[in-house]
């Protein structure tokens, strides 16, 4: 028999208080024909692999094994911490992609909340910060990289996109925030495409200019 205990861990019930990340839709894949900025990525050969940056060659390693798109909450190991590998939302293509060049938005985005609470958004109905949830959230990730100087001028020029850089926007129709990073590889029209996880698991499309651009922010050379 299945007690209400064993029935609560397994679907994972966040603390009170707490919430999923916001959860976002189904979006059209790049593949789909909408426009000059949704066609099929196409590989830019002047530019190898070898000469991406880490971040950018770390999130698109993650393309084939992030498949799912899951907003749970879910309890992490501090600091490092991650959900499972073959899971997760926009936020996690950038705290993995960062990672691997030593700086961990976890811990980062988290002691700034601890000492600064008040200068995050307060969207969630939360008093303190939660070291669970707070980095995979967009506006926070927005709110952290604006104080640390990484946030430039929102321009409609492809080139004004770096690889590496990263990019959030406001997905058609619900609002959602969404965020990805800005790869080395650029489509047939010129535009680099985006690594990203937009309900369909990691992948590297033609969305730049897709959705409507909120922040565009500039790590500091690695």
């Amino acid at each position: 028999m299945i007690t209400l205990a064993a029935l609560l861990i397994a679907i994972r019930l966040p603390p009170f208080g707490a919430a999923p990340v916001d959860p976002v839709p189904e979006v059209a894949p790049a593949t789909a024909t909408v426009g000059e900025a949704r066609q099929p990525p196409a590989s830019d050969p002047a530019r190898s692999e070898a000469q991406a940056p880490p971040r950018v060659r770390a999130a698109r390693a993650r393309i084939g094994r992030t498949r799912l798109y899951d907003p749970a909450y879910v309890a992490l190991d501090y600091p490092g911490g991650d959900v499972a590998e073959d899971r997760g939302v926009c936020s996690d293509v950038v705290v993995r992609a960062l990672r691997a060049e030593g700086l961990d938005l976890q811990q980062a985005v988290h002691e700034d909340m601890r000492a600064h609470f008040d200068a995050y958004p307060q969207r969630w109905g939360l008093r303190r910060p939660d070291r669970n949830i707070d980095h995979r959230r967009v506006p926070n990730l927005e709110r952290w990289f604006e104080r640390q100087g990484w946030l430039l001028p929102l321009r409609a020029r492809a080139g004004d996109y770096r690889p590496g850089d990263l990019v959030s926007w406001r997905l058609p129709g619900s609002g959602l925030p969404h965020i990805g990073i800005v790869s080395d590889r650029r489509g047939s029209d010129g535009v680099p495409l985006i690594i990203h996880n937009v309900g369909h698991g990691t992948r590297e499309e033609n969305v730049l200019f897709a959705y409507t651009l909120n922040g565009h922010y500039r790590p500091p050379p690695h």
